[in-house]
C-alpha cells in the first residue's frame, strides 16, 4: 500500500484492509501496551481499537493546549499517524499513554511556539465550545439565577484564559492533570520529571491561577 492510500485509511478517508483479523472484543482485556505490541506485529484492527479508544483525549487535550478548533483536530489525527509510524520503535518498557502524550506533548509545543506569532493575546470567548462536551461555555444552568449565571460563564472564561498564560510546562501540568485526569507520576513520566519537582510544578501552577482568580473565589 502507498503511503498516501495508507495516510487516508488512517484518517477515515479510504476503506480499510486489515491483515492480521482481530475483534474488539478479543483486545478488551489486553493492557494498551499490549494491544500497541499487536500494531506493532501489523495488527491494523488494534491500532483502529487504540485510536477510537483515545481519540477524544486527544482531542481534548490538543484543543486546551492549542484553543483552536481545526488545529487540534489536526494535531490529533497527526498523533495517531505518528504512533503508526513508530511502531516498528515501540518498546512496551512504559506505560502507552505515557509514550502517546509525549509524542502529543511534542506536537503540541512545536505548534504554540510555530505559531505563537500569529495567534492574537486575547481571553478566551464566551462563546467558545467546550470540545468534550459541544457546549458553549454560556449555557445557561437552570438551577443557577442569570446573575449567578453570568458569574459562573466568567470564571469559567477566565480560568481558560489564566490556564493559557501559565509557563509552557506548568500549562502541559495543569492540562494532564485537571482536565486528562493524570496522576502525578503519570505526568512525571510524560515531562521527564521527578514526581516531586512534578508536583512542585503543580503546586507553582495553582498558586498563580488562585491568585489570579481570586476575584471568583
Amino acid at each position: 500500500m502507498g503511503s498516501v492510500a495508507l495516510e487516508q485509511r488512517l484518517l477515515g478517508t479510504a476503506p480499510v484492509a486489515r491483515g492480521i483479523q482481530t475483534t474488539p472484543a478479543s483486545l478488551e482485556g489486553l493492557t494498551d501496551a499490549e494491544v500497541m505490541l499487536r500494531v506493532k506485529e501489523g495488527d491494523e484492527a488494534a491500532y483502529e481499537f487504540l485510536v477510537h479508544k483515545f481519540r477524544r483525549a486527544m482531542m481534548s487535550f490538543m484543543y486546551r493546549m492549542v484553543r483552536n478548533p481545526a488545529a487540534a483536530e489536526d494535531l490529533a489525527q497527526e498523533v495517531f499517524l505518528r504512533v503508526y509510524r513508530s511502531r516498528q520503535t515501540y518498546a512496551a518498557n512504559a506505560k502507552f499513554t505515557t509514550w502517546l502524550y509525549r509524542i502529543a506533548t511534542n506536537l503540541a509545543v512545536n505548534y504554540a511556539r510555530d505559531t505563537r506569532h500569529e495567534r492574537p493575546e486575547s481571553s478566551v470567548s464566551l462563546d467558545e465550545p467546550d470540545r468534550e462536551t459541544g457546549l458553549t461555555v454560556d449555557v445557561a444552568d437552570g438551577s443557577l439565577t442569570a446573575e449567578e449565571n453570568l458569574v459562573r460563564r466568567e470564571r469559567l472564561a477566565a480560568i481558560r484564559g489564566h490556564v493559557q498564560g501559565l509557563p509552557e510546562r506548568q500549562r502541559l501540568a495543569v492540562i494532564m492533570h485537571k482536565y486528562q485526569d493524570m496522576d502525578y507520576r503519570q505526568i512525571a513520566e510524560v515531562l521527564q520529571l521527578s514526581e516531586s519537582a512534578t508536583k512542585s510544578l503543580l503546586f507553582r501552577a495553582y498558586e498563580t491561577l488562585r491568585e489570579k482568580l481570586k476575584d471568583f473565589i
